[in-house]
């Protein structure tokens, strides 16, 4: 029995390091943080573009016809790509098709940006963005997602995460003796690596996201403070805080811990502000009920 265990850890160490040898590592060019990543840029560009098709493709999804809608998202859109050719992204920004639809849903406040280049706006967010400036923020936080490939890094994580699990299954001998103790074994592995791993890396992902973007925002020639108004109208929208789970089982930051660290970036977000051509904040049009 010995020498069986004996083998069978040493499989598992011999998948492990498989498994490691795989993966490629890069460093984020503004906070120095390593990143996992198993996938081609090539690869996400054109997970990217299909995932785009599809939204577009969705019978439930109108693309908006008002040019009062379309104009400012396009306007802002075009700078904050521009901004990202400037910026230390910028080898991968200007290999990405650059395009952005506006999605007629008053109801949700969202938007994306994939990896690509492909990006969507729906009109729900207008209320909480108010401005240009506002919908600047949101747009330099999802072009950020897709040119720091934290989707890559996620669905890596998931990869790496899966494979774990797997190898360490076969360690415990799940598949034979009692059944439930596997189970739940796997279960206690499952929390502890989402817990441990996966939902602290999407915390950073967001913090990145929003530190990167108010630099990208200001950059573009946008008040990098309506950043800090986005996220407590946000805050009030939901009823305060990070939701009724709390900040630690959250994939995002509290939003008090968000404007709180937007507010420790401002001085370099403004710094880059002022010494650009400044533009309005321009209001956002008004949306439902038309």
């Amino acid at each position: 029995m010995c020498t069986w265990r004996f083998k069978q850890t040493t499989m598992v160490l011999c998948l492990l390091a498989v498994s490691v040898s795989l993966v490629g590592c890069e460093t984020n060019p503004y906070t120095g943080r390593k990143q996992l990543l198993m996938t081609s840029v090539g690869q996400e560009v054109q997970m990217g573009a299909q995932a785009y098709n599809q939204v577009k493709a969705d019978p439930k999804m109108r693309p908006s016809q008002d040019p009062r809608e379309i104009e400012p998202v396009k306007r802002v859109a075009a700078r904050i790509v521009e901004a990202a050719k400037r910026s230390k992204y910028a080898e991968m920004a200007k290999q990405f098709q650059w395009e952005v639809t506006v999605i007629k849903d008053d109801k949700t406040a969202n938007a994306f940006a994939l990896p690509g280049g492909k990006m969507a706006v729906y009109t729900g967010i207008f209320p909480m963005a108010k401005t240009e400036a506002g919908l600047a923020a949101v747009m330099g936080h999802e072009v950020v997602h897709a040119l720091a490939r934290h989707g890559a890094e996620r669905m890596s994580q998931g990869q790496l995460t899966n494979t774990v699990l797997q190898v360490a299954g076969t360690a415990i001998g799940l598949g034979g003796g009692n059944p439930m103790l596997g189970q739940a074994t796997m279960a206690a592995l499952g929390a502890g690596a989402q817990v441990g791993v996966l939902l602290p890396f999407s915390r950073k992902h967001e913090s990145e996201a929003d530190y990167v973007g108010i630099l990208l925002a200001a950059d573009a020639g946008y008040d990098p403070r309506e950043s800090v108004a986005l996220w407590e109208r946000m805050g009030q929208a939901s009823g305060g805080g990070g939701g009724g789970s709390g900040e630690f089982l959250s994939t995002h930051p509290s939003h008090e811990t968000r404007i709180e660290q937007l507010k420790e970036w401002m001085p370099e977000a403004m710094a880059i502000y002022q010494k650009r051509s400044q533009m309005p904040a321009t209001p956002l049009p008004e949306v439902g009920g038309r």
